[in-house]
């Protein structure tokens, strides 16, 4: 490997616009494909075994999505640089992102030179949002103008406003699309009614919605979820 190759990974469900990334990037000679994957799980494992240096990640996924598979990865590689590259595109969506420790957030239609491009600003410590490559300060201060509406007057610690939906909300907001109750998700999942009780609450205050229903309809808007996986 060169010095300057940048080692990319694929996760996306679609082999079409899988092989359509390959062929950007293999087109590139500073850029190597060392992986690919179709599947949340499946995405992790191969991350783990070739440690690239950049992800091209969907959101939509099958099993897990790929703000929880971007956490899980990060986790254990933090040098990785997540790209969001995804069809749902509105300023919240960055936001989650970003929470989960993604680097940049793209629209599938971005052209083949922009996503190499963009390639180069993660790996090399930038931020790119809203077609604007940033270092972490613009990247706060653009949240702040965007999301402030977004995130209301609650909060006023900016650390808080990057915590994430954790897996086990993620999971409960997961049976809330499906249409089950606090107390079938308890029984689901092996917890008690007031635990679960607990994390519909921080789910509803992290993603600013009233009730269940507004939540389920975010996680379904947002492409957190596919009903067909039940």
């Amino acid at each position: 490997m060169s010095q300057d190759e940048i080692q990319v990974m694929i996760v996306d469900d679609h082999p079409v616009f899988r092989q359509g990334l390959r062929d950007v990037l293999e087109t590139n000679p500073s850029m190597k494909v060392v992986g690919e994957a179709a599947d949340g799980e499946v995405a992790i494992e191969i991350a783990l075994e070739t440690n690239p240096n950049v992800i091209l990640m969907d959101i939509n996924l099958p099993t897990i999505n790929g703000l929880q598979v971007t956490r899980k990865i990060r986790a254990q590689l933090p040098d990785v640089k997540v790209i969001m590259i995804t069809g749902y595109d509105d300023a919240e969506q960055v936001f989650h992102t970003i929470r989960a420790g993604a680097s940049a957030y793209c629209p599938k239609d971005i052209t083949p030179e922009a996503l190499i491009n963009v390639i180069r600003a993660v790996r090399d410590g930038n931020y790119y949002v809203d077609e604007k490559t940033m270092n972490y300060d613009e990247l706060m201060q653009w949240v702040e103008q965007k999301i402030g509406r977004f995130a209301g007057p609650l909060i006023t610690d900016s650390d808080e406003l990057f915590i994430p939906l954790s897996p086990r909300e993620m999971e409960i907001l997961e049976h809330v699309t499906r249409g089950l109750s606090n107390k079938e998700i308890a029984y689901k999942l092996g917890i008690s009614h007031q635990t679960v009780k607990n994390h519909m609450t921080a789910i509803l205050r992290k993603l600013r919605v009233d009730d269940r229903t507004q939540a389920a309809v975010y996680a379904l808007r947002h492409g957190w979820v596919r009903l067909e996986d039940s």
